[in-house]
C-alpha cells in the first residue's frame, strides 16, 4: 500500500473520507510531520526520504518543483495533484482506487493529475 504526505492545504473533508474508507492508509499531513510552513522543495525532499507520495491541491508550483527534482536526478516518491474543483466524493474515490491498486514505488518520479 502507498504511503502519503498530504500537503498543508489539502482538503480535510477529503482526508476524513479517505481515512473512513481505508482506515489502514498510511498517511500523514504536513502539520503532523512539522512541515506545515515548509516550502515545496522541502516537502518533496522529506517525502522522498520517507518514501511517501505527496498529495496536493497545488497545481501551480508543486509539479514544477517535482519536475525540477527529477531533472536534477533527485528522487520523487510520486506526486498526486488533486484539483480543488474536483467534487469531494470523486476525489475520495480516485484516491481510494489509487491507494488500493498501487504498489510502493509504482509512482516514483511521476506526477499524476487526478482524475486519471
Amino acid at each position: 500500500m502507498l504511503r502519503f504526505l498530504f500537503d498543508q492545504d489539502f482538503n480535510r473533508d477529503i482526508l476524513r473520507g479517505l481515512f473512513l474508507r481505508l482506515p489502514d492508509v498510511d498517511g500523514v499531513t504536513a502539520l503532523q510531520a512539522a512541515l506545515d510552513e515548509a516550502p515545496d522543495p522541502e516537502l518533496l525532499d522529506w517525502a522522498a526520504q520517507q518514501r511517501r507520495t505527496v498529495v496536493t491541491h497545488d497545481v501551480n508550483t508543486m509539479p514544477d518543483h517535482a519536475y525540477l527534482r527529477i531533472r536534477q536526478g533527485e528522487p520523487v516518491a510520486g506526486v498526486f495533484v488533486v484539483p480543488q474543483e474536483l467534487p469531494i466524493g470523486q476525489a475520495i474515490a480516485e484516491l481510494e482506487v489509487l491507494t488500493a491498486c498501487s504498489f510502493e514505488g509504482e509512482w516514483d518520479n511521476l506526477i499524476v493529475f487526478v482524475p486519471l
